[in-house]
């Protein structure tokens, strides 16, 4: 268990973490121009092979870190309040470090998603060296299978060095559906996060577009379960998930492209993970028109969508600024876009 003096020193960097993201709340209120939440991708490859993935492959290699660091810094330019590095498995790259030190020189909040594999306790050293705020890991089973290596039985020495030596937040995300052979599975997971001191949270595997899959009797049961134990969510918006998890669509307005960016390997703007290839701009060449275009360009896939983070960024707008067919969005002259 970690020492008094690291609990003193992961609650205050707590506090300042919170001062800040309170920060951006305001910010992100007062004006819509500007990017709520961007993944960037260091590295398409990945040390596993998640039979449900559609986001990873067996031979990239890292895209070059000053490539990485343009890119960052770009997002600094447009505003962006959180860039969280996904993948693939981003502990592959070799200059990790370096670029979660170029978020944080831009005043941005880092963070980081990975299957935990890689971690050791001098690894998590350097990441706390480096400034990450917060990680993320998702474990989809107690047991490794044919769906998932990514298992509690494989993963637990890997969160007991977390809970000894981060001190960035760190959330445990546990799933249902999606072929997960067994949901209390998820109960299981979540118990254990909240037992190392971290925060829990449930998702829904999506399809291979990233739509709606409806969970099964069961499934649902164990998600009520979980949504019931998470008072130290990580996520802080359960509506969307919960008309997934009983087949209904969600009615609302999408704003990837504008709050939401998804920056492929190379270095292209995307709707998310699920969605490569709209609008598929270079991120060097996005500007502030992108962003008031996306902003009210209807998405087709909202309703049955499953890719939490963008509904969670788009929640800040749901109140203002209708959105239209693309093709009508393109022609709206910019005044109806620019929304204080």
């Amino acid at each position: 268990m970690p020492s008094r003096h690291t609990i003193l020193r992961r609650r205050m960097k707590g506090l300042s973490r919170n001062i800040r993201g309170v920060r951006e709340v305001v910010r992100a209120l007062i004006s819509t121009e500007h990017p709520l939440l961007a993944h960037i991708i260091p590295i398409r490859r990945c040390n596993l092979a998640c039979e449900y993935c559609n986001e990873y492959d067996d031979f990239s290699k890292p895209v070059p870190t000053e490539s990485m660091f343009q890119r960052v810094d770009k997002l600094g330019e447009l505003g962006t309040s959180v860039v969280t590095i996904s993948a693939g498995e981003p502990l592959l790259h070799p200059e990790l470090d370096e670029i979660i030190r170029r978020i944080r020189k831009n005043g941005i909040i880092a963070g980081l998603i990975t299957n935990g594999y890689l971690l050791t306790a001098e690894r998590i050293e350097k990441l706390n060296r480096a400034g990450l705020e917060w990680l993320q890991i998702s474990i989809d089973n107690v047991t490794p299978d044919e769906v998932s290596k990514k298992s509690l039985k494989v993963l637990d020495k890997k969160l007991q060095l977390l809970a000894e030596y981060a001190d960035f937040h760190v959330n445990i995300n546990s799933v249902v559906g999606g072929g997960v052979r067994s949901p209390q599975d998820a109960l299981t997971i979540g118990k254990r996060a909240l037992e190392l001191g971290f925060s829990s949270t449930v998702g829904i595997i999506h399809d291979g577009g990233g739509q709606l899959q409806p969970l099964g009797e069961e499934e649902r049961r164990v998600y009520h379960e979980m949504k019931a134990m998470e008072k130290r969510s990580f996520t802080r918006v359960n509506s969307f998930q919960d008309n997934i998890a009983q087949g209904r669509p969600n009615q609302w307005r999408c704003r990837a492209g504008a709050r939401y960016l998804y920056i492929c390997e190379d270095g292209l703007v995307h709707y998310c993970s699920q969605q490569r290839g709209y609008p598929g701009i270079p991120l060097e060449n996005y500007t502030v028109t992108d962003i008031r275009r996306e902003y009210i360009t209807e998405k087709s896939c909202a309703p049955h969508c499953t890719v939490s983070c963008v509904h969670q960024v788009s929640i800040f707008d749901s109140w203002r600024a209708p959105q239209f067919p693309a093709t009508e969005a393109a022609s709206e002259p910019s005044g109806l876009v620019h929304i204080q």
